[in-house]
């Protein structure tokens, strides 16, 4: 069958039943993994990531943005910068078009952050119509499922400094020009940054169970129980759609440098190990998951961030931590890439 076949076969079943876009049953869960051509790797010139050592995920994690003339180490975004053209904001080469293009990847759906930070008043006046209608296009023609999570961790105001009114009304707007554009291999993803908002903020920050189809969040120190509750309250599968391992407590960073033999061992108890235990007790909700496989350390972005510049969470470095994985990753509740992946992704 045809990929196309798949996702036809799959709105079917949406329809029909109460899943929310793309989810699978209750105790399964979709494996991402992201958000750099290096990190994911199995590419011609991207060759030493993820993929060339672990099965091929079910899909992959990338960015892109409605924020023409911002600034990130060098690059000035144009809009939908690294979709259809190679664009690096100081984090590693992001490039949607390769994974449509290389038969690797042709059974992974694709997750998509876009910002619009700086520009939630414009998006939500209508001034980055043509944009968004080009971005609706593109996610049509890829014949795949998109998870695009608009504004993505848009409680982070300390970096994305987004304003309630504005960002709420961006995501209307959107959400309304893909409906008009019937596209219908999207589904909805909101994000937050993981910690600290309570169930008010999120109410309040909240487009509408008519415009959400999945809530998510950030997991990297401690576990978000408030977006958990949210979710179960809205009857929305959760997206764990940024994941990495930091280790810390309270203000202080502890080295998590998956390269160092001395501390694999640890990092795979410390964080690995509460990680996979959260998605087990909540697989009623959990149903994907968003792994990033970069070396953090490494990146411009994240050099000076004392959050990530101790980090090198790329599992295929580490001999321990990729035996303990694959051992992980065989159990039936992890969904990877397959011919009939996106068959089995629905409640029947």
């Amino acid at each position: 069958m045809k990929f196309k076949s798949f996702i036809l076969t799959l709105l079917f079943f949406c329809f029909i039943s109460n899943a929310q876009k793309f989810e699978p049953e209750d105790g399964k869960c979709l494996v991402f993994i992201g958000q750099d051509l290096e990190a994911t790797g199995g590419l011609n010139d991207y060759n030493e990531g993820y993929t060339d050592t672990f099965d091929t995920p079910a899909g992959v994690t990338l960015y892109t943005n409605l924020s023409p003339g911002n600034e990130s180490y060098g690059h000035y975004n144009e809009g939908l910068d690294g979709i259809i053209t190679k664009a690096n904001w100081g984090a590693g080469d992001s490039w949607a078009n390769l994974y449509l293009q290389d038969s690797t990847y042709q059974n992974s759906a694709i997750a998509i952050g876009l910002s619009f930070v700086n520009n939630e008043r414009n998006v939500s006046k209508g001034k980055h119509d043509s944009l968004i209608k080009d971005l609706a296009g593109w996610i049509k023609l890829s014949n795949r499922p998109v998870f695009l999570r608009i504004g993505y961790e848009f409680d982070g105001w300390d970096w994305n400094h987004y304003k309630k009114k504005h960002y709420l009304n961006a995501w209307k707007r959107i959400h309304s020009i893909f409906k008009n554009l019937q596209v219908d291999n999207v589904a909805f993803v909101w994000q937050s940054k993981g910690t600290g908002s309570n169930q008010k903020t999120l109410e309040e920050w909240y487009p509408g169970d008519d415009l959400v189809d999945w809530c998510a969040y950030s997991y990297f120190g401690q576990p978000d129980q408030e977006m958990l509750i949210f979710a179960r309250k809205h009857n929305k599968p959760v997206f764990i759609s940024e994941a990495t391992p930091v280790r810390q407590i309270d203000n202080l960073y502890f080295d998590s440098n998956l390269k160092n033999q001395k501390l694999e061992k640890k990092i795979w108890k410390d964080w690995f190990v509460p990680f996979f235990k959260i998605i087990n007790e909540n697989s009623d909700v959990i149903k994907a998951f968003s792994y990033i496989n970069s070396d953090w350390s490494s990146q411009p972005m994240w050099v000076t961030n004392p959050t990530f510049n101790k980090v090198d969470s790329r599992i295929q470095v580490s001999t321990y931590v990729s035996r303990k994985w694959k051992e992980e990753m065989k159990k039936s509740q992890y969904l990877k890439a397959s011919d009939v992946l996106w068959d089995k992704t629905v409640k029947n």
